[in-house]
């Protein structure tokens, strides 16, 4: 039983490393998100909670992008390490949906139905939206270059630098 002899705080194949690049992409994340959440209240009137959707927005194309970017056969080869710092540690902390809720919820229970459907809609549309055209963005970029991926291509331009 590999999870007795190995904690089962640790993943099957993973290490504490794999953790510590998790935490600090959400480190990272988090702080980014404070940062555009805060440039958010100084640019907006205020009324609309524009930081976690832009946040969410942001993270949700950023995450769709990056995954089909460095999947299996993608452009670029990631990994494990490099795929959980941005997808799990940088994605994580930089979106929230928690925030989305807490806000959603207040909307709700402050009687403005209005606001809060508005919200909740724009919010899942252009979530999904983002992750779509992330996407899309990077399926046409995996595709460029005859389906050679640029990570192959990196290599030979480095071995033709060793050689």
């Amino acid at each position: 039983m590999k999870s007795r002899e190995h904690g089962w705080w640790r993943a099957p194949g993973g290490s504490l490393a794999l953790y510590a690049f998790i935490g600090t992409g959400a480190a990272i994340g988090g702080v980014a998100r404070m940062l555009v959440s805060l440039a958010a209240l100084e640019w907006s009137a205020g009324g609309f909670p524009w930081g976690t959707l832009c946040v969410n927005v942001v993270g949700s194309f950023v995450i769709g992008f990056y995954a089909t970017l460095t999947e299996p056969g993608g452009r670029f080869k990631a990994g494990d390490g490099a795929r959980h710092f941005v997808t799990t540690g940088l994605c994580g902390g930089f979106t929230t949906f928690s925030v989305f809720s807490l806000e959603s919820v207040q909307y709700l229970a402050a009687a403005q139905y209005g606001m809060a459907a508005l919200y909740i809609g724009v919010s899942i549309a252009t979530w999904l939206g983002a992750a779509w055209l992330g996407i899309a963005a990077a399926s046409r970029l995996n595709r460029l270059g005859g389906g050679v991926p640029l990570s192959r291509e990196m290599e030979r331009v480095d071995d033709n630098r060793v050689a």
